[in-house]
């Protein structure tokens, strides 16, 4: 790509500097990791704005900025658009080859559940023999290469994302199924990915401190779908279909947005429990070993069976089923085999077992309704034993999401432990206090059916120790995630290994140490 290609994508530049057809050696957005030939494109977010670091990307080596301020810039060319990171998805997308327009793009959106779904679809495309890749908020999977993204981090931004689709595409992969979170869809991390099908999980409450409302929360969710109609054909292939959720709160609202003329190429699959729908799920079976259902699909009737735990996972395998089937149309069989042989996902209902007489499981569960679904899960499994739940809410995120997980666990949970989670440069005192005080209004009893155990460690610890045969210990928030921010610092975390060393403890046998938190002695 040269820097006279970036004209047709971002429109003429500012100033009179001359464009020369030089070759562009890469697209940056932080001005450290600038170098000689890189083209810099000046975000502006909530920490920082990008615009007053073009001196220093320019005395590094970019040869052209883009941003959005007028500015007299007169090294470089210098690109005035409207909206910088619509621009970086454009021009970092141009500068792999558009990789997308090469590539069965199968996107996944939603509150809950979006990671177990991407890997179900994922487990099926392989049972198919289709050369697939993955990218989700546990991982990217690039034929036998797995790379963390644990830390954090949810849709990359669009450098990375186009990097990795390149990378499949040179790879001599054909599909790829791609978490895609609201934040991703809102800040077009996820533009130019020239999704061919678009799967909706649920949208319940989450992310409000950012998007302001659940309308505009939904509307971020949606450009999943929308963008579906402006999808090329690629390799005289063409799909267009969105796979929603008939039993979600969003379905009428998604549906009346796909109603619009601009989205009339675009086709509706639905999943559900109510016969009316495309694909339906009925005579569920939940286990401790997992769930098995009857799937209806165009007249016929599939016996579903699966390793994963919960009664909601039901919905994750309909949505999975629905991009397969009616999105790819796969055999039946295989995909039914591609939804037995997944035999979980990190941090998703995990257990830990190291020969205790009680159950351990580890989960994502961050949301009001993930943690819903979630204990409720963990009452139909545990028999008569206790559910003993341990969570905490983040900081600088949406405060009335605590209130709600605090009333939800005292009103579902035996027993509560509320600790930290991530709670950057809030005071976690206040956040425990907040989670209080709705505990207590909802008819906890602090000291006898919740407990405040800020360090993270000790709050395991605490839930092992009470911990009799038969009960159910269930640490949620973290799942598969490595770490736990403390004001701006990410300290290295893993709920399972913080649960391993708990046990150990407790059983008296080798294990591993308790990660450290800042945390630790302060209770």
């Amino acid at each position: 790509m040269r820097l006279t290609d970036l004209v047709p994508l971002v429109g003429p530049h500012q100033n009179a500097v001359e464009i020369l057809p030089i070759e562009i050696t890469g697209i940056q957005f932080d001005s450290r990791q600038i170098e000689p030939g890189n083209v810099f494109v000046a975000l502006e977010g909530g920490n920082a704005d990008g615009h007053a670091y073009i001196p220093p990307a320019i005395q590094k080596g970019a040869i052209a900025v883009i941003g959005t301020q007028d500015l007299a810039i007169t090294a470089v060319p210098y690109f005035r658009v409207k909206d910088t990171r619509e621009s970086l998805a454009h021009v970092a997308a141009a500068f792999y080859g558009n990789p997308a327009r090469h590539l069965t793009v199968i996107g996944v959106t939603g509150t809950d559940g979006k990671t177990t779904t991407v890997n179900l679809i994922y487990n099926i495309l392989l049972a198919a023999g289709i050369k697939a890749g993955m990218i989700s908020t546990v991982n990217a999977v690039i034929g036998d290469e797995q790379i963390d993204t644990g830390f954090h981090v949810t849709t990359p931004e669009a450098p990375a994302i186009q990097k990795l689709l390149r990378r499949m595409v040179d790879s001599g992969l054909t599909h790829v199924v791609l978490e895609t979170t609201s934040h991703g869809l809102a800040q077009h991390r996820a533009t130019a990915c020239d999704y061919d099908i678009g799967v909706i999980t649920n949208i319940t409450h989450e992310h409000l401190d950012y998007h302001g409302d659940y309308a505009s929360y939904l509307g971020a969710k949606a450009r999943l779908l929308t963008g579906l109609a402006c999808t090329p054909v690629k390799d005289g292939r063409q799909y267009r279909v969105a796979i929603l959720n008939h039993d979600d709160i969003s379905y009428l609202p998604l549906k009346a947005i796909l109603a619009d003329p601009t989205c009339a190429n675009v086709r509706l699959v639905t999943y559900g429990m109510g016969e009316d729908n495309d694909l339906r799920g009925h005579d569920l079976q939940v286990t401790p070993d997992g769930i098995h259902f009857v799937l209806d699909w165009r007249g016929r009737s599939y016996w579903i069976d699966s390793s994963l735990v919960g009664a909601y996972n039901m919905h994750n395998i309909l949505a999975a089923v629905g991009a397969a089937v009616a999105g790819l149309d796969l055999p039946m069989p295989v995909i039914v085999a591609g939804v037995r042989d997944l035999e979980g996902v990190p941090g998703r209902m995990q257990r830990v077992d190291l020969g205790q007489d009680f159950l351990a499981i580890v989960d994502f569960a961050h949301t009001p309704n993930a943690l819903k679904v979630a204990l409720e899960t963990a009452n139909r499994m545990k028999g008569a034993g206790r559910v003993i739940a341990v969570f905490g809410s983040a900081g600088l995120r949406d405060r009335q999401k605590r209130r709600m997980m605090a009333a939800t666990s005292v009103e579902l949970a035996d027993l509560t432990i509320l600790t930290a989670e991530d709670p950057r440069t809030e005071s976690l005192d206040e956040i425990l206090a907040e989670m209080a005080d709705e505990a207590v209004k909802h008819g906890g009893v602090e000291g006898q059916t919740f407990f405040r155990v800020p360090d993270r460690g000790d709050a395991i610890r605490k839930a092992v120790a009470l911990a009799k045969p038969g009960d159910i210990v269930i640490s949620c928030g973290k799942g598969h995630e490595q770490s736990m921010c403390f004001g701006e610092t990410e300290y290295p975390w893993d709920d399972r290994t913080a649960m391993r060393a708990a046990l150990a403890e407790h059983l008296a046998i080798p294990g591993p140490a308790m990660p450290f938190l800042p945390t630790q002695n302060h209770n």
